[in-house]
């Protein structure tokens, strides 16, 4: 049997779905990746057989996010706390009991909510333009900012831009010095799932609700005084939204950190999967001790 193979899965939590992808053999250490917005498990459709030769290797999509359930933002609440709930009950019943993280964007308060909550679970962390540090936050986010104080009708429905096709394309290419290396499978895809019915209030939610991920951020950073985990911060450093300076800052807290910065932009796996993928093999092999 291939394990580097992907399996397709998913499993039913609270009447909803988390839909996942796995590869690799479930006796080797586990990597948990998360990704962020507007994206899904998708994005690491070519990092997980890299990784997998060596890792049990588990990708789900976020509740509101790909082939995820698609509740009603009416009917369910959505937070950041809400979403990183749903993912604990997730590797609870995937009987998930230590593993490493790969934290991308939304994935990033997901991920160190997780940590917080089980640190002695967390093995390593990877963290892709995953930001903790308002130093971190361009000027990119001065619209939410704007939600954020003054919760109008008005500040909401211009935050609505973020969500065109236009938008999300230009999220792929900004930064990037050739533009012809990024997939349209992944704008394409992303695009499909914020066209869905009901998609603009399930993300115009979540762009209200990351100000309590920024409230967070002296936890988060405590979490990794505290605990100094195994930590290595790989980033595209033309991202127009998290900067070169969040991922300085997590050697301010945990020194040991490892920092690469790749010439490339947000979705930094669509330009450098190979470096990317080599150094988290590196990295991981270091944690694990696996020659």
């Amino acid at each position: 049997m291939n394990t580097n193979k992907v399996s397709y899965k998913t499993v039913s939590i609270d009447t909803k779905t988390i839909f996942y992808r796995e590869a690799g053999k479930e006796t080797s250490p586990t990597i948990l990746l998360l990704h962020g917005f507007p994206s899904s498990s998708h994005m690491f459709r070519n990092l997980i057989p890299i990784l997998a030769k060596d890792y049990h290797v588990v990708a789900p999509d976020l509740l509101g996010f790909g082939l995820s359930s698609h509740c009603d933002h009416k009917e369910f609440s959505y937070t950041f706390d809400n979403l990183a709930y749903y993912i604990n009950l997730f590797t609870l019943q995937l009987k998930l009991d230590k593993f490493a993280i790969y934290v991308f964007d939304y994935g990033a308060p997901v991920g160190f909510r997780l940590a917080l909550l089980n640190p002695e679970k967390i093995t390593g962390i990877i963290s892709q333009n995953g930001n903790a540090y308002e130093e971190g936050l361009s000027d990119g986010w001065n619209p939410i900012r704007k939600y954020w104080t003054e919760k109008t009708s008005q500040n909401r429905d211009a935050l609505k831009s973020f969500l065109t096709e236009e938008t999300t394309k230009w999220q792929y290419l900004y930064g990037v010095n050739d533009a012809n290396l990024v997939s349209p499978d992944g704008y394409n895809s992303d695009q499909y799932f914020l066209n869905r019915k009901g998609s603009t209030d399930i993300q115009l939610d979540l762009f209200g609700d990351y100000s309590n991920n920024v409230a967070l951020y002296p936890k988060f950073q405590e979490y990794f005084r505290t605990y100094q985990p195994p930590f290595l911060a790989t980033w595209g450093k033309n991202d127009p939204f998290f900067l070169p300076v969040g991922a300085e800052c997590f050697k301010r807290d945990n020194p040991n950190a490892i920092v690469k910065l790749y010439d490339t932009g947000h979705f930094a796996l669509e330009t450098h999967l190979e470096e990317i993928g080599a150094e988290i093999r590196s990295f991981l092999a270091k944690v694990y001790k696996i020659l």
